[in-house]
């Protein structure tokens, strides 16, 4: 058996609630831009700029890409747990996938309040 050692949440309860909180989110954003594209078919630049100025976007945009990095790791960790038997091969490929989301996440934030 597998511990939750490397898990994000204390038990595969917590894990679901964050899979699916991040799925709500993500939904809920790409519903959002969706819309805005739709409303907006000759979309110009300084209309993409100003979308994306507004605060409420900037931290629309910010959860939505914390809760896709979380949703990443859980699933990715499930995955790893199952498939990948060998300890040390499992270790470096969570801790790359650690460094990989925080990458994301730090980037994505700098993109986003930097407008």
């Amino acid at each position: 058996m597998v511990t939750t050692v490397t898990s994000l949440g204390r038990s595969g309860l917590h894990d679901w609630f964050i899979q699916r909180l991040s799925a709500v989110v993500m939904t809920a954003f790409t519903v959002y831009l969706c819309w805005f594209l739709v409303s907006n078919p000759e979309l110009q630049y300084q209309q993409w700029l100003a979308f994306f100025s507004q605060p409420v976007v900037k931290v629309f945009a910010t959860l939505t890409l914390i809760l896709m990095s979380l949703h990443i790791w859980v699933g990715m960790w499930i995955v790893s747990t199952d498939y990948l038997k060998p300890l040390g091969i499992r270790m470096v490929f969570q801790a790359a996938l650690i460094i990989y989301c925080l990458i994301v996440i730090f980037w994505g934030i700098q993109i986003f309040w930097s407008v």
